[in-house]
């Protein structure tokens, strides 16, 4: 009986070291040609699939993710997805959405005493949202977030999805540089690179800080 269980707890270990990224969200449509349009609009990019699989495929901008919809795909309504759209600057998004014809909600972030109207005024990450849906009803929620929790991310990939992103994240790693050299007397540090690199990877992994 021991000798199973440490075989079964050495498996489990293994299997859990095994990469496991999500490739595709499948959304049920009752129209795909009108599915097909509507995602166009968005400026999602139309990724090629076999001639004739009754399969159409879209990845948002910057996303590692695809959406399916096609000819028996899924049994679910359609209609009745939901999924969150993450992204570094909510206010641009929402105004790409508007130019694009799109009809979003407003933005809203939360508070001590429930939702209000406007982004978080300090951008703090997963507190602002906003909302759209497909001609199905399919629902899609962005997001905005500037710093991933701690352990989101896989430590050895860092990625910055935006320019303003990747610029906050070496304006914070300056200021913190700033104090490294006060900390070692004020002298210049020639391998500041490295030491930003280091920074800014510990800081989106949540991983300790270099000081």
């Amino acid at each position: 009986m021991t000798e199973t269980r440490t075989t079964q707890a050495t498996t489990t270990a293994t299997i859990a070291t095994v990469d496991m990224k999500l490739e595709v969200l499948v959304l049920p449509v009752s129209d795909m040609d009108r599915a097909t349009d509507f995602y166009t609009k968005l400026s999602w990019r139309r990724d090629f699939t076999p001639p004739d699989s009754g399969v159409v495929q879209f990845t948002p901008p910057g996303a590692a993710t695809s959406i399916h919809f096609g000819t028996g795909l899924t049994t679910a309504a359609p209609g009745s997805a939901t999924a969150f759209l993450i992204v570094s600057d909510i206010v641009a998004a929402h105004q790409q959405l508007v130019a694009a014809g799109t009809d979003v909600s407003d933005i809203f972030h939360y508070t001590a005493n429930g939702p209000v109207p406007g982004p978080d005024p300090d951008h703090s990450s997963y507190n602002s949202y906003a909302s759209f849906h497909d001609p199905d009803g399919n629902t899609w929620k962005l997001q905005e977030v500037t710093t991933r929790l701690p352990g989101r991310i896989d430590s050895a990939a860092t990625t910055f999805s935006s320019h303003r992103e990747l610029m906050k994240a070496l304006f914070r790693a300056a200021i913190a540089h700033g104090e490294h050299e006060k900390r070692n007397g004020g002298q210049y540090d020639e391998n500041w690179p490295d030491w930003y690199a280091a920074y800014m990877v510990a800081e989106q992994a949540g991983t300790e800080l270099p000081v």
